[in-house]
């Protein structure tokens, strides 16, 4: 039980079965999941779905949280991904060609990779801190999204470029299916190789790693190039759930989300050693959160007081202290017997004759 407790997946993994309970109390069929034209459908897909994008956004951002780095630029970033995208389609002929819509997406992602390698140069070469780095971007991202939209919103009517919000592959939402697929790649070569080791090297001492042989200032460059092509995905499946691109909504403080996401999971915003599987579940939190806030019928004005009280109770349960005290609560006193009494030695033999 003291080894249960001290896990770091326990406590995210308790507060997202609290909250499946929770919904599944307020509506006994939250966890139904019913097969339409070979599509499954219900409220576990749903989170699913809209679990996607923080996932991508806080996969990235776990990478550079490794590398004691931060990166703000995300939100902005989806919202340039999601602008560049709708504006190509937009304006082509022939909105329904996925040679169009492929276009698209290479350009939005091509352009996202850009910014992330953007955020690695000022930081890893000029030597920026990160959050100034990343704020930069952070702040012109947005005003870059109404250039390229012309201050509206653009919408489109693209069938090829909608599965990508709404259409299933193998049953499955397509957003859930390239999240999660991205995942198990991204954690089979940083878990599998001695990437993810350099990356903890770094996070934990970048000057001695350098001296050790790791390239620290490439490592610190390549993550913050896949925090850029990650949110540009993110991005997309954004703007393909609504088929419109808001640059000054789209991604709205989903960098906020994602730095939530990673935290609860267990990785420390100090560097160094990192848990993708805790940011996996800490992302399921936040998006199971948000259901149900809807199933339960919380208030719209008290939401945000629910769930940063739901937050802070997880951040607190997983903080060193209070992990210390709950082990120490869950031992066992130890039953000690007192010694017993040794004979009293008897005088040799010897002694008494000298006597």
């Amino acid at each position: 039980m003291t080894n249960l407790l001290r896990h770091h997946l326990f406590w995210p993994v308790a507060a997202l079965v609290a909250l499946l309970v929770a919904n599944t109390v307020a509506s006994p069929s939250f966890l139904a999941i019913t097969v339409r034209d070979g599509h499954l459908f219900g409220a576990p897909i749903d989170i699913l779905r809209t679990t996607a994008p923080l996932l991508l956004v806080a996969l990235g951002m776990t990478l550079v949280i490794a590398t004691r780095g931060i990166d703000l630029s995300v939100g902005a970033v989806v919202a340039v991904s999601g602008a560049v995208a709708l504006s190509y389609i937009s304006s082509s002929p022939d909105p329904d060609s996925p040679g169009t819509v492929l276009t698209a997406v290479a350009l939005a992602l091509a352009l996202c990779l850009l910014l992330g390698v953007w955020n690695g140069f000022l930081v890893s070469v000029l030597g920026i801190q990160p959050i100034i780095a990343t704020l930069i971007l952070m702040t012109a991202g947005r005003g870059v999204a109404m250039l390229i939209t012309g201050g509206m919103i653009t919408t489109v009517n693209s069938g090829p470029f909608k599965v990508l919000g709404s259409g299933f592959w193998f049953g499955l939402p397509v957003a859930a299916v390239l999240a999660f697929g991205v995942f198990a790649v991204v954690a089979f070569v940083v878990r599998r190789t001695a990437l993810g080791m350099l990356l903890e090297a770094t996070g934990i001492n970048p000057s001695a790693s350098r001296l050790s042989g790791v390239r620290s200032k490439t490592l610190t460059w390549t993550v913050y190039a896949a925090s850029g092509l990650f949110a540009g995905l993110a991005g997309l499946l954004i703007s393909a759930d609504t088929m419109a691109a808001d640059a000054n909504n789209a991604g709205l403080f989903i960098e906020l989300d994602a730095i939530l996401a990673v935290v609860i999971g267990g990785t420390a915003l100090s560097g160094g050693k990192f848990n993708l599987s805790g940011t996996l579940v800490g992302a399921l939190v936040i998006a199971t959160l948000e259901r149900t806030v809807t199933v339960v019928g919380i208030s719209p004005l008290v939401t945000p007081l629910f769930m940063a009280l739901v937050v802070i109770a997880v951040t607190l349960l997983q903080s060193p202290r209070m992990r210390e005290r709950l082990t120490a609560a869950t031992r066992r006193p130890v039953a000690t017997t007192p010694p017993e009494p040794q004979p009293a030695a008897r005088p040799d033999s010897t002694e008494v004759k000298a006597r």
